[in-house]
């Protein structure tokens, strides 16, 4: 009699989700069965006992499913055969990646390689912790990322006023009286730069605290829906109000800045920058009235605990950076930087533990420039918009092979038809992704990796952009199956083989590089040396041992004692609290944090009080209304372009429509469902039609991520809804001049009924 079949058991495991910034609390069913079964994942829920999240969940955490399961998501290497692509094994692709960048190389210098790295890095702490030694290996400047369609002129500016570039002060979400957000839609991004779970009920409960809520923005979001007030505005002119809001507080007395009057510097130099934007002078500009400008800052002002936000949408603008800057100044001239209820510094359980570490007075901005346009460098990386020309430069010295990293470039990026075509040029290139996708089918191979339920994960990047300090390790839901890497070991492999080095001696050396960093004299554990610290280290791979010396190190860690020091923090701790710990609220870190020059926040400097008179030169041009500006959106279900691969994401109505405001459709004798072609300097498309009353007249609005009709790409739920993609309009001569940050919103275009 046959033996009967062993029964599956179901398990529970916590972890946190990654597919945006939230990083909510999530409790992932899993179906274990015996060696002839496949693991299973049945369902995904909120984990209420999360110590942020407390069990809220959006859609999209149900995607981390679809995207386990999707038939599409690649399984083994990739290599181009003639017009389409084989399956290889591991060595063979990793032996030729390395062999053929190394060839570029070796013929063409360094420099003829680029690398573009996706926001999925940032989401993955091993990809965090093992790319600078990827990127070190292949010796390259020629950096690109995301981070130069999104945040990058906030980077810059954080850096100049603070020292850190990531040193972004984020709402005390909590504890505010009065939220100012511009150019954000939360409610639909979870946050950004901002990571606060639930942030419906966060918004809720700040109103029902008797707080206030003011969205500025040119469309009536699903955020603006939740608020006190909501004031449209002109694409791009958040720095002309801003400015007017800094004006009037001078004007009208009401600058106050406590305790932070000691550790700031420029303020007089802030007032006359200030004196010619006037809420008068700005509303041409802005198309906010005199006295709703004036309103609001004594609004503001009057606050016990005020925040002001901004976000995606005051970065990818043509004043980006002075936009941002000038969130910081508002909070700092009504004394709301760095106190309860206004704007604060996160203290994440991965930082030095020992605060007057770090060196001063260091601005990593254009160390070196592109070649083509002469584009800055900040931070290591260049402006993603000069990518294109750098591939079709003429000479030896232009770029000839690419390395795309969990990015989908074609789709993301500015005049995406230029990219495109500059794509198809290139001597080599490798891509490490799950997808055959629109930028990946221009690959010379593909190298997929692990999907976030089959790895582990802590949240480098975000815990340090928390409402609340806190710490959370996410172990693996499921095995991978046994061909599969994580993207780390990916990378330690090529930097190994194109250096001629085993992939050990990589590891050891990034190993060695974070401890001599964390121990030894003048750190939190001058008794120990690097060797030691190494013996004493739990964790089973390279980045959870990396993570451990970080952790045990930092503010909360445990010092390599045993049992534990000053809050006993290790790797060992966070893995057995499966619902996260709570760090505590936030709490003042001025001046310790600061690593200017000078020790101080520096209000006014020399490249942002420069750049204002390309903002003076705007104001005095008042420039005339263009007859429409295009600006993006988001929906709660969609952040990267993949996720509309995955059918319990992209079910549902059409989400790739082209918003028109009611006056605009009529005059145009366009309605919901009709078609319009709208074109740019760059290109044309044509799109289905939503009227709506929620659009200011003269904007238009398209969403990222979409234009999934691309031959050749292996997205068959994508290509179900294909929309179109927004970056065929955008313009990769568009950008923030000081940072090199595209211009994504306020583009100029021409709309007409696609029949015409």
């Amino acid at each position: 009699m046959p033996a009967a079949p062993a029964l599956a058991r179901h398990e529970i495991v916590h972890r946190s989700c990654p597919l945006c910034e939230a990083h909510c609390g999530i409790a992932v069913e899993v179906e274990r069965g015996d060696a002839e079964r496949a693991e299973r994942v049945v369902t995904i829920r909120g984990d209420e006992a999360d110590a942020l999240s407390r069990g809220y969940l959006c859609p999209k955490a149900y995607g981390l499913k679809g995207l386990l399961e999707d038939p599409d998501r690649l399984r083994r290497p990739l290599r181009r055969r003639g017009a389409g692509f084989e399956e290889v094994g591991w060595e063979e692709a990793l032996e030729e990646a390395a062999a053929r960048l190394g060839a570029v190389r070796e013929a063409y210098g360094p420099d003829s390689i680029a690398t573009y790295l996706g926001n999925p890095n940032a989401h993955d702490f091993g990809s965090g912790l093992l790319m600078p030694v990827f990127l070190r290996a292949l010796g390259t400047r020629w950096r690109f990322s995301a981070t130069s369609v999104d945040q990058l002129p906030k980077m810059v500016s954080s850096c100049l006023l603070f020292g850190p570039p990531l040193a972004f002060p984020i709402p005390d979400l909590d504890r505010t009286d009065f939220l100012l957000v511009l150019g954000a839609n939360p409610v639909a991004s979870n946050g950004s730069l901002m990571t606060a779970p639930d942030m419906p009920g966060r918004l809720r409960r700040l109103r029902e605290r008797g707080g206030r809520l003011v969205v500025v923005d040119p469309r009536r979001s699903e955020t603006a829906a939740l608020a006190d007030r909501h004031l449209f505005i002109r694409p791009g002119a958040d720095a002309f109000l801003l400015f007017a809001l800094v004006h009037v507080l001078f004007a009208e007395g009401r600058v106050a800045l406590g305790r932070l009057a000691e550790i700031t510097r420029g303020v007089e130099e802030v007032r006359a920058l200030a004196e010619p934007f006037s809420p008068e002078a700005v509303e041409p500009v802005t198309g906010i009235p005199a006295h709703e400008i004036r309103a609001l800052a004594r609004d503001f002002a009057a606050a016990p605990r005020a925040a002001c936000y901004g976000r995606i949408g005051t970065c990818t603008q043509e004043f980006g950076t002075l936009a941002s800057w000038l969130v910081d100044v508002v909070n700092v001239l009504t004394g709301n930087l760095d106190r309860e209820g206004g704007v604060m510094f996160p203290l994440p359980a991965h930082a030095p533990g020992d605060p007057s570490r770090g060196r001063r007075g260091r601005v990593p901005y254009a160390r070196w420039r592109s070649r083509v346009r002469g584009l800055p460098e900040f931070a290591g990386e260049l402006p993603v918009a000069a990518l294109a020309e750098e591939i079709e430069g003429p000479g030896d010295a232009r770029v000839r092979a690419l390395v795309t990293v969990a990015g989908n470039p074609v789709l993301s990026t500015p005049n995406a038809a230029r990219l495109e075509r500059a794509l198809a040029s290139l001597d080599f290139m490798v891509s490490v992704d799950l997808y055959l996708n629109e930028t990946t089918r221009h690959a010379d191979l593909i190298l997929p990796t692990t999907t976030p339920l089959e790895r582990a994960n802590y949240d480098l990047v975000f815990h340090g952009f928390s409402v609340r300090n806190h710490a959370k390790w996410s172990p693996p839901a499921v095995a991978p199956a046994k061909e599969l890497r994580d993207t780390w070991e990916v990378l330690v492999e090529l930097a190994a083989r194109v250096n001629g080095t085993r992939a050990e001696a990589v590891g050891e050396l990034a190993l060695r590089a974070v401890l001599e960093a964390a121990v030894g004299p003048g750190t939190t554990c001058p008794q120990l040396g690097p060797d030691e610290a190494a013996a004493r280290l739990d964790g089973e791979t390279l980045p959870e041992r990396m993570l451990d010396a970080m952790l045990r190190t930092g503010p909360y860690g445990d010092r390599f004692q045993e049992g534990g020091g000053d809050g006993g923090l290790s790797l060992r701790a966070l893995q057995a609290a499966e619902h996260g710990v709570d760090l505590g609220a936030l709490r003042p870190r001025l001046p310790e944090l600061l690593r200017t020059a000078s020790g101080a926040v520096e209000l006014a400097p020399a490249l942002l009080v420069e750049d204002t008179a390309r903002l003076r030169a705007a104001l005095a041009e008042r420039r005339e209304a263009r007859p429409f500006v295009l600006i993006g959106r988001r929906h709660l279900r969609s952040n990267n372009s993949w996720m509309h691969n995955v059918h319990a994401l992209a079910k549902g109505r059409e989400r790739c429509t082209l918003l028109m405001a009611e006056a605009d459709a009529a005059r145009l004798g366009l309605a919901t469902g009709d078609s319009a072609r709208v074109r740019s300097r760059v290109g044309e498309l044509v799109a289905p039609v939503e009227v709506t009353a929620d659009l200011m007249p003269g904007v238009v609005s398209l969403p990222h991520g979409f234009g999934h009709d691309a031959a050749g790409a292996r997205l068959r739920v994508a290509a179900e809804k294909p929309g179109v993609n927004s970056n065929l309009l955008t313009d990769e001569l568009a950008l923030d001049v000081l940072s090199g940050n595209a211009v994504l919103n306020g583009i100029p275009v021409e709309i007409s009924p696609a029949a015409a």
